[in-house]
């Protein structure tokens, strides 16, 4: 297998903008996580090594997108971006499992299950540190040197996630 990002421009009417845009929020899902589950669905995809390789690829992408953004010094971006890096992570892991986490609770604790099970507290704080750059997306209060740190924690994160794959 080739591995490969394809990028698509989807054209939507406003009010399935609108209905993903909600379902995203109400969800926690990136909007292009739903898009592909919709495709999943509709082809009858179950593998659960797609959805395995569709977190990776989402967190790779989100991680690139955070480099770029602390490169133009936009630090509420970066922060929300390493987040989704850091949730897709946490995704792939728990879909190598089988399961499916759908929500902030769900994906915090799974996360406590994984650091319990892997016996690394060191995961706890670091998926903390994640979760402190969604909260920066939404009040950016955290100075940019505080983000690049966090940033690169949150890398450090994926490595560790990486591995339990």
């Amino acid at each position: 297998m080739v591995d490969r990002v394809v990028a698509i421009t989807v054209v939507l009417p406003d009010k399935a903008l609108e209905a993903l845009e909600e379902r995203s929020e109400s969800e926690g899902k990136a909007v292009e996580e739903l898009i592909s589950e919709a495709i999943f669905k509709q082809l009858n995809i179950s593998d659960p090594e797609a959805r395995v390789e569709l977190h990776l690829k989402l967190c790779e992408k989100y991680m690139r997108e955070a480099e770029d953004f602390l490169t133009k010094k936009d630090y509420v971006q970066a922060s929300e971006k390493a987040w989704g890096a850091a949730s897709q992570i946490v995704k792939a892991v728990a879909a190598k499992e089988g399961k499916e986490l759908r929500s902030h609770a769900t994906l915090w604790e799974y996360m406590d299950r994984l650091a319990e099970k892997l016996e690394d507290t060191e995961l706890r704080h670091l998926w903390r540190t994640a979760n402190v750059l969604h909260q920066n997306f939404y009040e950016n209060w955290m100075p940019s040197r505080e983000v690049e740190l966090s940033v690169k924690d949150t890398k450090n994160l994926l490595e560790k996630l990486r591995k339990a794959i």
